[in-house]
């Protein structure tokens, strides 16, 4: 695969977060997600340049939707990554555990 197919590190957390959210990732849900799960801060800038740079790469497609709900009505651009964003999860996965096969005592977390 060529390098430019390779997901950066931060845009493989973004992606994965898109994955959790199903389809209700847009910026601010992605930037509480990543928080959430990773325990960083993400600055919503940051995450959605990441977005647009996957979007553009066609790795994840987004659609602008109004939701009404707790009072505010707001359009907002939503992502969902494709079939192509899957498969080079899909392959980041497999490599990344190819890598770690065998490292798990090394890898497990030691008390000092």
């Amino acid at each position: 695969m060529p390098a430019t197919e390779l997901l950066g590190s931060f845009e493989h957390r973004v992606l994965l977060a898109c994955l959790h959210l199903k389809d209700g990732a847009y910026t601010a849900s992605v930037v509480n997600e990543l928080a959430e799960r990773t325990g960083r801060e993400a600055a919503p800038a940051a995450v959605y340049i990441a977005l647009k740079r996957l979007e553009r790469r066609r790795l994840v497609v987004s659609e602008l939707r109004t939701e009404s709900g707790a009072g505010d009505q707001r359009e907002r651009r939503y992502f969902v990554p494709t079939a192509k964003g899957m498969a080079l999860l899909r392959q980041a996965h497999g490599e990344l555990l190819a890598l770690a096969r065998g490292l798990e005592p090394q890898l497990k977390e030691t008390r000092s």
